[in-house]
C-alpha cells in the first residue's frame, strides 16, 4: 500500500490540460478553413512581426506545442512521484546530488499538483495567442496588452510552483 501511494499520480490535476488540448483541437479544426493564405508565424512586443502560408503544422504549431507540453509535464510528475522522498532515505544512502527529491511524499504531490497547474496555465498562454494567430482577418492588428495576456498566465502558474518549493525547503530543514 505505501508504494501504491507514492505512485499515485493525481489524474485530475492533468484533466484541464487535457480538455483545453481538446479545445484547442476543435478551434482550430473549426477556424482552419477560414483563415487567409498568411497567418501570423511570430508575435513581438510591436504585433505581428513574421508571416508564413497557411498549412497545417504551421496553424496548428500551438495546438502540438501544447500537447508536448502537457506530456513532458506529465512525465516529470510521474518521475517526481515514484522516487523516494528524503525522508525515506536510509542516514548512510547514497543519492545523485544533482535529483533535488522532496522532503515528504506531501510535498511531492504538493509539487506535483504546482506542476501540473503550471502546465495549464502555459496552455492558457498559447490559447491567448491563438486567439490573435487564428483570427480570419489576413491582417489582424495585435494590441499592445497581447504580451502581457500571454505571460500574465504563466506567472500565475509559477505561483504555486515556487509555494511548494519553499514549503518542501521548509519542511527538509526540521
Amino acid at each position: 500500500m505505501e508504494d501504491e501511494n507514492r505512485r499515485a499520480f493525481p489524474w485530475p490535476w492533468l484533466l484541464p490540460s487535457l480538455v483545453l488540448l481538446v479545445v484547442l483541437t476543435a478551434w482550430g479544426v473549426g477556424v482552419y478553413p477560414h483563415l487567409p493564405e498568411r497567418v501570423p508565424q511570430h508575435m513581438g512586443p510591436d504585433g505581428v512581426d513574421a508571416w508564413t502560408e497557411k498549412s497545417v503544422g504551421a496553424v496548428f504549431l500551438p495546438v502540438f506545442l501544447h500537447a508536448g507540453i502537457t506530456a513532458l509535464m506529465a512525465a516529470v510528475v510521474a518521475a517526481l512521484l515514484r522516487m523516494r522522498p528524503t525522508n525515506e532515505l536510509t542516514p548512510h544512502e547514497r543519492t545523485f546530488s544533482l535529483v533535488n527529491r522532496p522532503s515528504t511524499r506531501a510535498s511531492a504531490l504538493r509539487t506535483a499538483k504546482a506542476t501540473l497547474l503550471l502546465g495549464f496555465c502555459v496552455g492558457v498562454s498559447i490559447a491567448v495567442a491563438c486567439a490573435v494567430m487564428w483570427r480570419t482577418e489576413p491582417e489582424p492588428d495585435v494590441s499592445a496588452w497581447l504580451s502581457a495576456a500571454v505571460l500574465a498566465p504563466i506567472v500565475v502558474g509559477m505561483v504555486p510552483v515556487l509555494v511548494a518549493a519553499v514549503r518542501d525547503r521548509r519542511e527538509r530543514a526540521r
